[in-house]
């Protein structure tokens, strides 16, 4: 592709090099198919395809097969999408970062160099290092052990997490480590497309770092050009997720028909040289790319307005997003800042085993029946002397049964039984007609950026390495930006009012980060952004959280003006992460449309164009 800060692929001679890179994405989690990579490769005019193949737990759950030589350690969806694709990319000239290296990134880049010399293609091959720490870990912990959110004493860590923690002898913890990867940003993805790598393949770094990298490349930014860097990374942010700013999982689904919503594409993103991102899609390609499209994926995990990657932060308070034309949304408005001198460490270790049943019942005196099982269910493991040695023990009832059902399944529901212990042993008791199986649990703490040591290397015939440094300056994290409403109107001003469900005239995305569930809710007029903002606050969402409320949960609030959104988090609901968590929505994506469905008071007057949906 040559060097592109001088003269870009796609440019004439008389162009600069500073119009936009086209990026492309091509996964947003392990279960993608490669497919979605060929279609970049063919019908987006990219210049860089990046892909997001990793979770926060997949690195955990391949670790002990992988130590046992039953997995690759690598995503397989990453090598299958550049096995379909590898041609492609060598007669467009086209570059390619994915973190689907996972656990063994290098032996991903020595597949794929096999593939370019037995195809005899001009593609050279970089894999990055520097984040797994697995090695180090008791050593970190031991001297380091802060969890992420140690910093702030409203925040109560769990329990369990606490006695992770405590419960080693001799600097050696007692529960056997899994994985324990730092999240790394850009500067090694940066140096190897510097050094002219044509694919580079990672571990673990942050979701937005190929995208970040990329941008970096292209436009010949230096380490502390915050504000493009801070740019980037929210571009990266809003298509590193495959679909879900093209129409995947958006809270306004339904004003599409059902075909529309069929076999959507992954985005791309325009970058230019101060940073600002229009965000759209190949046009022979599936997908709808709308300013509320994009405003929800801008919401999606978020854990404030200040946005953290290794390389810089980014101020989202006066973000922007407007429909530029069909199917492109331009984005601006964000400011950079210094990173942390701290990255998130992520470490996974044996948790212990868990098991769950489901039983269902009909129709009459339904919940006398669940009163029943659960009695039946806590008397026999008191009396096998099993309920003392469980650590999480919970009954959840999911659904209602309709009034006067049409037919059996409208009456029908069913209860959800789930159990974790440290040993084995007294699960097989809980549920005896089911296997107890392991499951990872999830510190997440943080690492100095000092103790990293991030570099990329190449293979071919001429092997080489190249450091990647650390960031030129670091800025300490402030405390987060946790308000009530600004200058909130009465709401008695906005008249009459009816009951309704907060979605008919909100619209919303949640997610989750390590412990925690972030949601935001954004309007469409003036107007209504001040019922909206004048309406959310604190309290209120504690009220609209129902049952689902616990004492030790701590929220914090802000706003979003530009985009007329109201954003949450709160601490603690998935108890430590996905991996482990007994919510039945342990990713926290459904919170949001939770959230959505209660209902609450409405000004008439934003409903007169509205109609429920069921």
């Amino acid at each position: 592709m040559g060097d592109a800060t001088l003269i870009s692929p796609q440019c004439t001679e008389s162009e600069t090099v500073r119009r936009p890179i086209r990026i492309a994405n091509c996964a947003g989690a392990k279960p993608d198919s490669g497919i979605h990579m060929l279609n970049q490769t063919l019908y987006s005019n990219a210049d860089v395809i990046t892909g997001d193949y990793l979770a926060e737990m997949n690195l955990a759950s391949n670790a002990t097969a992988f130590e046992a030589g039953t997995h690759p350690g690598y995503e397989e969806t990453a090598l299958g999408g550049l096995t379909l694709s590898l041609k492609g990319l060598n007669e467009k000239r086209i570059k390619v970062v994915i973190n689907g290296g996972a656990l063994n990134p290098k032996g991903l880049a020595e597949r794929i160099q096999e593939m370019v010399d037995s195809e005899r293609l001009s593609l050279k091959i970089a894999w990055v290092s520097g984040d797994d720490l697995l090695h180090r870990a008791d050593e970190l912990l031991s001297t380091q052990a802060n969890h992420l959110d140690s910093t702030n004493p409203d925040i109560k860590i769990s329990q369990s997490t606490l006695c992770f923690l405590n419960d080693r002898k001799q600097n050696v913890f007692s529960q056997p480590l899994l994985s324990a990867n730092a999240y790394l940003g850009a500067r090694a993805i940066t140096k190897g497309l510097r050094e002219g790598a044509d694919i580079v393949i990672c571990g673990r770094v942050s979701d937005a770092s190929p995208v970040i990298g990329a941008a970096q490349w292209w436009h010949g930014w230096s380490d502390t050009s915050y504000d493009e860097l801070a740019g980037a990374l929210v571009a990266g942010h809003l298509i590193e997720c495959s679909t879900y700013s093209t129409g995947g999982n958006f809270a306004g689904f339904y004003k599409y028909s059902t075909e529309d919503l069929l076999d959507l594409s992954p985005p791309v993103a325009e970058i230019d040289a101060k940073g600002e991102a229009v965000i759209t899609k190949a046009e022979k390609l599936r997908g709808y790319v709308t300013k509320d499209v994009i405003t929800c994926q801008l919401l999606y995990e978020l854990q404030g307005d200040i946005y953290l990657n290794s390389c810089v932060k980014a101020d989202l308070s006066e973000v922007s997003v407007e429909q530029e034309s069909e199917n492109r949304v331009h984005v601006k408005g964000v400011r950079g800042l210094p990173p942390p001198p701290t990255t998130k460490f992520a470490v996974f270790y044996q948790g212990g085993y868990q098991c769950e049943i489901t039983i269902n019942a009909t129709g009459y005196a339904t919940s006398r029946k669940y009163d029943l099982f659960e009695a039946q269910m806590e008397s026999k493991l008191e009396e096998l002397g099993v309920l003392d040695k469980l650590d999480v023990f919970e009954f959840q009832r999911v659904g209602i049964p309709a009034k006067n059902p049409s037919h059996q399944l409208q009456a029908t529901t069913y209860l959800r039984m789930f159990a974790q212990a440290l040993e084995e042993e007294p699960l097989r008791l809980v549920a005896k007609a089911s296997t107890p199986l392991s499951f990872p649990a999830f510190f997440p703490g943080v690492v100095q950026q000092s103790q990293l040591h991030e570099a990329v290397h190449f293979l071919g015939a001429s092997p080489k390495s190249f450091d990647a440094g650390h960031p030129p300056a670091y800025e300490e994290l402030a405390a987060r930006r946790n308000y009530q409403p600004t200058s909130p109107v009465p709401l008695s001003s906005f008249g009459e009012t009816a009951f309704r469900p907060l979605g008919d005239v909100a619209l919303a995305r949640s997610g989750d980060k390590g412990a925690n569930v972030n949601i935001g809710l954004f309007v469409h007029t003036d107007d209504e952004w001040d019922w909206l903002r004048s309406f959310l606050t604190t309290d209120c969402l504690q009220q609209l959280m129902g049952e689902d409320w616990r004492p030790d949960y701590f929220v914090e609030r802000v706003e979003f003006p530009h985009l007329k959104a109201v954003h949450f988090v709160i601490y603690g609901p998935l108890g430590r992460g996905v991996s482990s968590s007994s919510r039945l929505d342990a990713l926290g994506k459904a919170f949001a449309e939770f959230i959505r469905a209660r209902y609450v008071h409405i000004p008439k007057k934003f409903l007169t164009q509205v109609r429920s949906v069921e």
